[in-house]
């Protein structure tokens, strides 16, 4: 049905890799027990080994230690852990908690949650790129202040926060840092050994890894609070059964990403803004022009719906995505568009176009050809236009 579909919402959802699949088959069918060594049976022990295996190689890559990272059910659920852990066990130092304004909701309506149990959450603005200014940071940060939580790059508009300098900020202050890196880990560089993060959510989805996976890294000796009652699995961090398949698929689609297929993305990213802007007028860039995720391309088109745009390029065979009301199950416009600067109007016209391993250079040109046709039709008709 959409063999010929050109997908560009990768920032939702990316495509199971087939070499992920068939590395993961074998713990649907063959070793499909729970992961022991207590039991003494051999598939338990093997289950067991291959789970411990997945999270050396994930945590490696972080240059981190094995029992520092554990699984998750996905990033939603990693967030939680890290937010309501670190309140949860340092409440009694503190009740202040500080955010930027265009966290994605994980993070954003966690803060909620914990503000009507009576903490104090601080939403920091940032800069019309979409960057926080790790000085405005350091003059929010008060005796009272627990946990800072900026992502590493965002969601809707790409840009990548400078974390180094708010981690050394954070270590400075002796406030836990934590970091959302769905959207960037395996594309930015992230090593905790050289960034004094806490805490690092990041999830499979966004990798061509399988959904319902993904996992938290938390540096030896951070006080959290276990979250979610029931077993001791995750080093007694996260209570469930584990998700073998999932953590073997993890594993597989973190080695898969590479720096060259990341240089693709760049290129390919480079070149769709570039035709876009140069050639729809009154369209502007959303996010850093650079310093941006090697996959995201967001552009507001003046006088058009962004919901407009993505029904018609819909019907012509694209999937891209929109920060407008008519496909939220809020009524507001996108809080990220509106957080740098951006007025209701450039927020209802904004479009995200995410690229991913499966995408290729002619799917980018159609695509630009595509939009610019879409745009200049709908604001024929457009009353604003």
């Amino acid at each position: 049905m959409f063999e010929d579909y050109i997908y560009l919402d990768n920032a939702s959802m990316t495509r199971l890799d087939e070499r992920v699949f068939e590395k993961m088959k074998p713990y649907f069918f063959d070793t499909y027990a729970i992961p022991t060594s207590e039991s003494g049976y051999s598939m338990g022990v093997e289950a067991k080994e291959v789970l411990e295996k997945s999270r050396e190689n994930i945590a490696k890559i972080l240059g981190a230690e094995s029992s520092e990272f554990i699984f998750t059910s996905g990033f939603t659920e990693s967030s939680n852990i890290a937010l309501k852990g670190v309140v949860g066990a340092l409440k009694r130092k503190g009740s202040h908690i500080i955010l930027s304004k265009i966290e994605d909701y994980s993070v954003l309506n966690t803060a909620k949650a914990l503000e009507k149990e009576g903490f104090k959450v601080t939403y920091l603005d940032v800069d019309n790129t979409g960057r926080v200014d790790p000085e405005v940071l350091k003059d929010c940060i008060t005796s009272k202040t627990i946990l800072v939580s900026i992502q590493h790059a965002n969601q809707e508009i790409g840009t990548i926060q400078n974390i180094k300098a708010i981690g050394e900020l954070c270590q400075e202050k002796e406030v836990i840092f934590h970091t959302d890196a769905t959207h960037s880990f395996k594309r930015i560089p992230l090593d905790v050994k050289k960034i004094p993060v806490d805490l690092i959510t990041m999830s499979a989805h966004t990798i061509h890894g399988p959904s319902g996976i993904g996992g938290l890294y938390i540096r030896k000796g951070t006080p959290l609070k276990k979250w979610m009652d029931g077993g001791f699995q995750e080093f007694n961090r996260r209570a469930g059964l584990e998700n073998i398949p999932g953590a073997v698929g993890f594993a597989k689609a973190a080695h898969l990403v590479t720096v060259e297929e990341n240089q693709a993305l760049k290129k390919m990213r480079d070149h769709l803004m570039d035709r876009i802007l140069s050639e729809v007028p009154r369209s502007i860039l959303n996010g850093h022009r650079t310093n941006r995720t090697p996959q995201n391309v967001n552009i507001t088109f003046e006088f058009v719906e962004g919901e407009s745009i993505t029904l018609h390029l819909d019907m012509r065979g694209f999937a891209v995505s929109t920060g407008s009301a008519c496909f939220s199950r809020s009524l507001d416009p996108s809080h990220v568009i509106l957080g740098i600067g951006g007025d209701h109007e450039r927020a209802h016209g904004s479009v995200r176009f995410t690229l991913s391993r499966f995408t290729t250079m002619d799917d980018v040109n159609r695509a630009a050809d595509a939009v610019a046709s879409v745009v200049e039709n709908l604001r024929k008709i457009s009353p604003l236009g």
